[in-house]
């Protein structure tokens, strides 16, 4: 096999998901053989629908593609690990979990398995149930079960969600490393800049595809060159235009001959007008937000003295001391599978062996993988849900429909079920959920996973400036500067 053969090509593709949702227009590009692509695009721009698209699973969809050619090399085998474990199989076994991988039995699973979870790093029984495993472990299964598959074109969606430092590390060195074709989603520059040789961007105006060669943080400055370079002829376009339509109007009162030169004057008005190139400006930002704290709380809001970590697969109850008061703010760390989700459960809960809450103090839970939200939900019914949770009666309709609108939350939007939106807009309903219930501590576990990265200074000042008690658990340096830290309680160190 040629290493520069082309494994999948897009001739000219335009598909519609579902009645009036465009996706592509006449997408043009191709894979080669051995390449490492980043698949670029705003939220929304139908990044994931390009993976289905693509995986043989996908492939009755092209059935309705509305002109155009999807072709794949010969026999390609293609394997995806997409962003989260689906929740009807959080009951599997490990076993059962890598054997749905595969359409046939496999009699020699168990030494697969083995080999795949020694290359994403974990070790595991094969009894297990996955939904015993930390967030961080779930993504290297997810890894691990597109790899057991041995695929020639492997896709990962968002696949350094939820790993701690040395998780992403491990990742980085696999790809760098890895001789097999791969496409990734994701908004870690720095990871993808340390293996991309080239980036699929998907305009979500145009819905066409532009392909680049180059390392990532190259490509990037690239787009945002041409993006600069296409407003400012917008720009003098504009100005052109202006002064023509000055001059027309002007010679079109003069009468005679005169008309005539206006009415050509016109014609290059209309040419000159179709020239302009429309404008992509950059993903919309959700607003700037602030989390209410529940009124008339004061003193001590938290006590621990007694925690469960995980140690050499065994649990290992530990002493410890820590208190929260009102406007402080706990930072819980620790590697993937020690037990922070695990405690935080326990603590939004109220079930925690050594925790104690102050009776009265309400709890906002920001979990990981959103299982607070009610899926068959409307997100409508989820906002409301929140407010009967508080005090606060006297929110109206209004009120929270503006709220919604700061988390880009529309119309639309408000009437589809929780289950049906992307990861990315589940969490922005969850945070929509935290200003309404005016939390007095506040859980928050890993809260950047999946969410636009322009969105996360947003959310960072929110956090800084809320006033009640709060725990933190994020594996983003960047993200915990920019958030006034009081403790720090390491889970491995104790």
């Amino acid at each position: 096999m040629q290493q520069d053969e082309v494994i999948v090509r897009f001739n000219k593709v335009s598909f519609e998901y579902g009645h009036n949702k465009p996706i592509l227009n006449e997408a043009d590009f191709s894979i080669r053989r051995g390449t490492k692509i980043a698949l670029m695009g705003q939220n929304g721009a139908g990044k994931s629908t390009i993976f289905q698209l693509i995986t043989p699973t996908g492939q009755a969809k092209i059935l309705h593609l509305d002109s155009g050619a999807i072709s794949t090399a010969d026999n390609l085998t293609v394997a995806t690990a997409p962003q989260v474990i689906p929740r009807n199989q959080m009951q599997l076994s490990i076993r059962e979990f890598f054997e749905k991988c595969f359409s046939k039995k496999i009699y020699d699973i168990d030494p697969r398995i083995d080999a795949v979870l020694e290359v994403v790093n974990l070790k595991a029984s094969h009894d297990k149930t996955i939904k015993s495993f930390s967030g961080g472990q779930q993504a290297r299964l997810l890894l691990a079960s597109a790899l057991i598959q041995n695929p020639d074109l492997l896709l990962l969606d968002e696949p350094t969600n939820n790993l701690d430092k040395s998780g992403i590390a491990h990742l980085t060195k696999f790809l760098v490393d890895y001789k097999k074709t791969c496409i990734i989603i994701s908004h870690d520059a720095e990871f993808l800049n340390a293996f991309t040789q080239g980036v699929l961007y998907l305009d979500i105006f145009n819905r066409k595809v532009e392909q680049y060669m180059g390392n990532y943080l190259n490509v990037v400055e690239e787009i945002k060159i041409r993006l600069e370079r296409e407003r400012k002829k917008n720009v003098r376009l504009e100005k052109d235009i202006e002064n023509r339509k000055e001059q027309a109007n002007f010679f079109a009162q003069k009468g005679g001959h005169m008309r005539d030169v206006a009415r050509k004057m016109r014609e290059k008005i209309e040419e000159l007008e179709g020239e302009a190139v429309d404008v992509r400006s950059e993903d919309k930002t959700i607003r700037n937000f602030i989390i209410p704290c529940q009124d008339e709380i004061s003193g001590q809001l938290l006590k621990l003295t007694l925690i469960s970590i995980i140690k050499n697969h065994k649990i290992v109850n530990k002493k410890v001391d820590v208190t929260l008061k009102k406007n402080e703010r706990l930072l819980l760390t620790g590697p993937n599978g020690i037990g922070k989700t695990t405690l935080l459960e326990k603590l939004a809960a109220g079930n925690a062996k050594g925790e104690h809450i102050t009776d009265g103090v309400h709890v906002g839970y920001y979990r990981q993988d959103f299982s607070t939200l009610n899926f068959e939900d409307t997100v409508y019914d989820s906002l409301t849900s929140a407010i009967k949770d508080t005090v606060d009666w006297n929110m109206t309709k209004e009120k929270l429909r503006s709220i919604a609108s700061g988390f880009l939350i529309d119309e639309h939007l408000l009437r589809t079920k929780i289950g049906s939106l992307s990861e990315g807009q589940k969490g922005l309903v969850s945070f929509a959920r935290l200003v309404l219930q005016k939390p007095g501590l506040l859980i928050l576990d890993e809260p950047t996973n999946h969410i636009n990265f322009r969105h996360i200074p947003v959310i960072a000042s929110a956090l800084d400036k809320y006033t009640g008690a709060m725990i933190l658990v994020s594996h983003v340096p960047e993200f915990v500067k920019q958030i006034r830290i009081d403790k720090i309680l390491d889970l491995e160190k104790i």
